[in-house]
């Protein structure tokens, strides 16, 4: 019989041990929902009491103040997507929205300037709004973000530099750590007579272990996380095993 192989994601709605294994399996994707929830209607309620105050400018100085408004609720829009939803083409979208923002706030900051001036703004901000695309697709900010806490994007100048070169060098350093950890759970699965572990999938991701796959019964599916959740340097361990009735036999 084929087995489907699921590789799941912190945030989807599968049953998540952490260190607590007495927590409700089903507790994590409802507060997940509620806490999307919440942060994205912050995220409205802020942009329209920042909007409003814009009114009280005119010109260009109401431009920017509404693009920054704007930007700022997509950035507030996106770190909700990428905390609580954690879905790779909504990650992206937020992204791009992100990109799309911050371009339109860059424009309304050039459009006082004039002449050679005006057009290396424009074309700068151009350049980034097509960088942080580029990124977006290659799911490469979300991971950064994920990973150090710092949004990059946020920053300018040496500040911004820093922030990326900082960035690089914990992602090399958490591949690593992600990997070892990967390879070590499945070493440990490999050791339990009584429990097929070929037929289990392991990800790992900041620390996190997934686990997916068939196994005969819910007594291998307790196995296996309880396994995965000794490994050193297991933060937390997220189930999406699924018993097969054909292989209790």
């Amino acid at each position: 019989m084929n087995k489907l192989i699921f590789i799941v994601l912190a945030g989807f709605a599968s049953a998540s041990f952490a260190a607590d294994p007495a927590m409700p399996a089903a507790a994590t994707p409802h507060m997940d929902k509620v806490a999307y929830k919440q942060m994205m209607d912050k995220a409205a309620a802020d942009y329209k009491t920042a909007r409003a105050q814009c009114d009280e400018q005119s010109g260009n100085a109401k431009d920017i103040c509404i693009q920054q408004a704007k930007a700022t609720r997509a950035h507030t829009e996106s770190d909700a997507v990428v905390q609580y939803k954690n879905e790779k083409k909504s990650v992206q979208k937020a992204e791009i929205a992100v990109a799309d923002a911050e371009y339109d706030l860059a424009k309304a900051k050039c459009a006082d300037m004039t002449g050679t001036e005006k057009r290396n703004c424009l074309n700068t901000a151009k350049s980034a709004q097509t960088a942080a695309i580029a990124d977006a697709k290659a799911e490469k900010h979300a991971a950064d973000v994920a990973q150090t806490g710092e949004d990059c994007n946020t920053m300018t100048g040496s500040a911004k530099a820093s922030c990326l070169t900082r960035t690089k060098s914990d992602m090399a350093g958490t591949a690593v750590a992600d990997s070892v950890i990967t390879t070590k759970v499945k070493a440990e699965l490999l050791k339990e007579p009584n429990l097929k572990s070929l037929d289990v999938h392991v990800e790992t991701n900041q620390g996190v272990v997934s686990l997916s796959g068939f196994v005969p019964s819910q007594t291998e599916v307790d196995k296996a996380v309880e396994v995965a959740r000794n490994v050193k340097g297991v933060t937390q361990v997220q189930s999406a095993l699924r018993i097969d009735k054909n292989e209790r036999k």
